[in-house]
Formats: C-alpha cells, sequence, structure tokens
C-alpha cells in the first residue's frame, strides 16, 4: 500500500508536469541527472525523463556512458525539474533517491517504442567515447542500418534504464523577493513518509 504523503508528492508532481506540457514549452520532462562515481566526484547532465509512478522514475542510457557507470558504482541519484514558466516566478522539483536499474522486459518495450532512426543510433553510439571525425559516425550508422535492413531493431546490449527511487522530494514555488515557498517530503528508515515546509 502506498503511503499517502508519498502519494500526494507522486500526484503534486504529475499535476506540475502536465502544466508544464500545457505551456507548450519543449521538453517539460527534461531533468538534470546529477550523479557521483565511487570516487564521489559529481556529474550532472539533462536527460528526458521516460515514465514515473509509484516505484520512481525512469530514464534510459548507454550502461557504459559515464552516468551508467556512476550509476553503478554508486546507485544513488538527484533529479532536478525547472520550469520557469509555471506560477507565479517559476517551479522547481528536486528528487534524490537510490537507484535501481530498469527489467530487461521493460527495457526491451520502451526501446520498441522509439523511432527508428533513434534505435539504430543506440547501435551506432559508443556514447561519450572520443569520436574522431561525424564522418566515422555516420559510416557506422550507414552500416547498422544495412545490418537491420527490412527487420525490427532490437534493443542493443549494453542499452538499458535506470529507475531513481525516491527517499525525497522537494517543491520549490518561486516568489517574488526571493520570498520562495517550498515544501519537504521524505521516506524515513521504515519507510514512512513526512512532509514539512522549508524556509526560502
Amino acid at each position: 500500500m502506498t503511503d499517502p504523503l508519498h502519494a500526494e508528492a507522486l500526484d503534486t508532481f504529475g499535476r506540475l508536469l502536465e502544466e508544464a506540457g500545457a505551456t507548450g514549452m519543449a521538453d517539460p520532462n527534461a531533468m538534470a541527472v546529477a550523479t557521483a562515481g565511487s570516487d564521489g566526484r559529481p556529474s550532472a547532465r539533462t536527460v528526458l525523463l521516460k515514465s514515473f509512478d509509484a516505484r520512481g522514475f525512469a530514464f534510459y542510457t548507454h550502461l557504459d556512458s559515464p552516468k551508467g557507470r556512476d550509476l553503478r558504482a554508486n546507485p544513488h541519484a538527484a533529479l532536478l525539474f525547472l520550469w520557469r514558466q509555471l506560477r507565479e516566478a517559476g517551479v522547481q522539483v528536486r528528487i534524490e533517491g537510490d537507484v535501481v536499474q530498469v527489467d530487461a522486459a521493460e527495457a526491451d518495450a520502451y526501446f520498441a517504442s522509439r523511432p527508428r532512426m533513434s534505435q539504430l543510433g543506440a547501435w551506432a553510439s559508443t556514447q561519450s567515447a572520443t569520436l574522431a571525425s561525424r564522418e566515422a559516425f555516420d559510416a557506422r550508422l550507414a552500416e547498422v542500418e544495412a545490418r537491420f535492413e527490412g527487420s525490427e531493431v532490437p534493443r542493443p546490449p549494453g542499452w538499458g534504464g535506470f529507475r531513481v527511487v525516491p527517499v525525497s522530494f522537494e517543491f520549490w514555488y518561486g516568489a517574488g523577493f526571493r520570498l520562495h515557498e517550498r515544501w519537504c517530503y521524505e521516506r524515513g528508515g521504515e519507510g514512512r513518509w513526512t512532509k514539512r515546509m522549508l524556509y526560502p
């Protein structure tokens, strides 16, 4: 059974994401993902949230990319959504949590839903590795197109998803003169959630 405060946080997030989408902004599901490797050095990048539910917040990547390596070495992450067009002075949502890998069946289903060229690109790319030239990548892409011509493109080995299982949410509602409104939801050691207001 879902904790009522956890459900409230998810519902609040869902309504804000829907509001953001209704503004017409590009990629309202864009989020910064911060990770740290086994050496503790932080790294952040923007990715697209692909699904969320009571289990957590899922996104997809090459598992051997820097973020993939970080998350396998240190399975914790922080997410940040920033929607400047919302409310009086913008809304931010911060989510921190533990990370688990999305199971193969779910990753397969998401990969199958992607545009074909995105599927082919996942095969052609060794994400974040050094690339000699754009022409070299275009040649790899052409090889992959020829390989899968006339057939479905399967999910590449080493490509999958991660799910951030929240231990905290913070909803930040911007206001004039930096008099923001902030609400924090946190999961305690026994899995029970609490809610408190924060100073601006």
